[in-house]
């Protein structure tokens, strides 16, 4: 990371609530935002939009305008109404107001980046957002027994007894939007997930010129890991699975940071997580030195949360820690009083 005067310039790349929990908690910092967001969800409302219209998909995007969108400054009304989402029985077809919104501006400006521009206008949003790709593909997984994937629900929605991911790829491969390009290549810090490793993170690496830029950036390149593994994806994945499958993408010694969750997941949750399948994604810190340069882990959860999810302000607190850190080469300091223990702190040999 680049010492500024400035505001430090933050990407973000992924999509979903992953994202949205990083991107909600440093817009109340001083920072200079950036959400580069995946572009090939096929599910959903989204799904029907891309199948029925053409769009592109939307989803992503959407929560990503919502979570850059400035509290208190009229906007509370059009956030709910753009996460409002129809019942899946009625003719609506369980589509997202926000995402209908979406389609219609960009029929209206017949650019889905026109109409992005719009509803961050009417969002009041801090920062932008930005497609990964303008490029139309599909997200395709081969896995462990040579089936072949196709489209991203496909992936998202597996059973666990399906054979694992051996890779995923994009068909056709796109190119990447230049808006990425270029705020990767100004960015003083790159922020990479939390979110679903196949869905969300991974297929930004797959857009042909995204991993290369990341590699030539000077920027910290901050890789936060999810708290629970998912069925049919992550099964048994341990802190170090989750970087290995980045750098694998990403290209080796590419990565500054591993942020990660130390705070213990409390027993109800735990319980309920397991019957879906997921389990709490345990720190192995020998490995994770095999794939960062420096790694961290904190209490980046609300103990009070039923679901496990990042909470954004401690995620925020612990992403500008790392980035004070990388700037003056200074120690970590602790959390106090989020903490669930100490900080747990390494360096790469």
């Amino acid at each position: 990371m680049v010492a500024t005067d400035l505001s430090p310039r933050v990407v973000v790349i992924g999509g979903g609530s992953g994202s949205s929990a990083t991107l909600s908690g440093l817009k109340a910092h001083r920072v200079d935002l950036t959400a580069i967001v995946t572009a090939f969800d096929s599910g959903g409302s989204s799904g029907i939009l891309r199948r029925e219209f053409g769009f592109p998909p939307l989803g992503d995007l959407r929560q990503c305008l919502v979570a850059l969108s400035e509290d208190g400054r009229g906007t509370d009304s059009l956030r709910w109404a753009s996460e409002f989402r129809f019942d899946a029985e009625s003719s609506l077809n369980g589509h997202s107001l926000g995402n209908l919104l979406l389609a219609a501006l960009t029929a209206f400006r017949n650019d889905v980046e026109g109409a992005i521009e719009e509803m961050s206008r009417m969002l009041k949003i801090r920062g932008q957002v930005i497609p990964v790709s303008l490029g139309h593909a599909d997200l395709c997984a081969e896995l462990d027994d040579g089936t072949v994937l196709r489209e991203e629900s496909k992936i998202d929605l597996r059973g666990a007894d399906n054979p694992r991911i051996k890779r995923i790829f994009l068909s056709p491969v796109v190119p990447a939007n230049p808006r990425a390009i270029a705020a990767i290549e100004s960015a003083d810090a790159i922020v990479m997930g939390p979110g679903d490793l196949y869905t969300s993170i991974l297929p930004n690496l797959l857009v042909s010129g995204i991993p290369e830029a990341i590699r030539a950036s000077s920027a910290t390149k901050i890789y936060v890991c999810n708290l629970m593994t998912k069925r049919g994806e992550t099964g048994g994945f341990r802190a170090s699975d989750f970087l290995g499958e980045v750098t694998s993408y990403l290209g080796v010694n590419s990565l500054d940071w591993a942020l990660m969750n130390n705070r213990p997941v409390p027993d109800e949750p735990r319980r309920r997580y397991f019957t879906e399948g997921a389990e709490p994604v345990e720190i192995d810190p020998g490995r994770v030195r095999k794939f960062t340069r420096h790694h961290m882990a904190v209490a980046l959860t609300d103990r009070e949360s039923v679901k496990m999810r990042h909470d954004p302000e401690r995620l925020a607190e612990a992403l500008l820690s790392v980035m004070r850190c990388a700037t003056s080469d200074q120690e970590v300091p602790g959390f106090s009083p989020w903490s669930a223990g100490p900080v747990v702190r390494g360096i790469a040999d």
